[in-house]
């Protein structure tokens, strides 16, 4: 962040580092906690060199109803005002898994980091897990988890999910090491993957861009989860390009390339009996997932192209 803070002072920018408010429980629900917590992690204005400001202010309601050109699945994206009111777009991603995506890269980044808590229940809204009560083990896991309250015990100690609560935010499904939440709409992981393409195009639609993902310590889940794991594959580098879908489709072929990290969660699950082994390290690490639906879509709707000439620095 430093790097690109002095690059932009130095061409005559003002730049901020900015984020949204999330749905789940923890301390990025309201701005103060989640300024805190940026400033433990390092991302503080004496680190970096520039102001963090909270994209959809103190509680999540501050955005913008922003039109997306050719959008199938929403009519308006709700983006954080602050990040509407930015004259040049500039994304900095962690490349990883995703338990609901596949991978999170720049677009996950851009549509569902820049939209508002109203805007990320839009972009969930698809579908909401059911517990099977085989294989819940009564943990508390998932309820941990749960920034809804969403979540709760019988006297049987299985969890079940209030339908009415629960926005359908993933975070329980994460959660759960025993595969025991489980989603009953099998379009719900391409519905999100799709609205995130939608509200990407919203964001960077319309002003200068240019994205960044680092594909290094690619985890086997979302930062999100304090329980994360070892990533999946070898260091790869860092990528860059004005397209944000050619971006991830190029960060995406080079972790397809890797070898898979002894003893990652990946690898664990092609050493389980039984497994299907669907040639594709984001399928294998949630095999209910389809990353390609993001990408397919972003192409359609004008976000950017798959296609990309890759040029080395060395």
């Amino acid at each position: 962040a430093k790097v690109v803070d002095d690059l932009v002072k130095s061409m005559g920018g003002v730049p901020f580092l900015t984020d949204c408010n999330t749905l789940y429980v923890g301390r990025r629900k309201n701005a103060l906690e989640h300024m805190d917590a940026a400033y433990e992690n390092g991302f503080s204005p004496f680190s970096t060199g520039c102001q963090i400001i909270i994209g959809d202010g103190l509680k999540g309601t501050d955005d913008v109803e922003v039109p997306v050109e050719g959008a199938e699945y929403i009519q308006t994206a709700k983006i954080g005002r602050a990040i509407m009111d930015a004259d040049v777009f500039i994304s900095l991603t962690h490349f990883k898994g995703h338990e609901a995506t596949g991978f999170g890269g720049a677009i996950k980044n851009i549509g569902m980091g820049c939209g508002s808590r109203r805007g990320k229940m839009e972009q969930h809204n698809s579908g909401k897990p059911e517990v099977s009560k085989k294989k819940c083990v009564g943990c508390h896991q998932c309820a941990k988890q749960c920034g809804q309250d969403a979540i709760s015990y019988g006297p049987d100690r299985k969890a079940s999910i209030d339908q009415d609560k629960c926005v359908g935010c993933g975070r329980c499904l994460g959660a759960c090491n025993f595969d025991a939440i489980f989603n009953r709409n099998a379009s719900a992981n391409d519905d999100l993957n799709r609205k995130m393409a939608e509200y990407a195009k919203g964001v960077v639609d319309g002003r200068p861009q240019f994205h960044i993902s680092l594909v290094m310590d690619v985890s086997p889940f979302c930062d999100c989860h304090p329980e994360n794991d070892i990533p999946i594959i070898p260091d790869v580098g860092m990528f860059a390009s004005f397209d944000p879908v050619a971006l991830d489709q190029a960060c995406t072929d080079a972790c397809l390339r890797q070898p898979v990290m002894p003893g990652s969660r990946l690898d664990q699950y092609l050493h389980t009996e039984g497994c299907e082994d669907h040639h594709d390290h984001f399928c294998n690490n949630f095999p209910e997932t389809n990353w390609r639906s993001c990408l397919e879509h972003a192409e359609k709707i004008g976000l950017g192209t798959r296609s990309y000439e890759l040029i080395e620095v060395k």
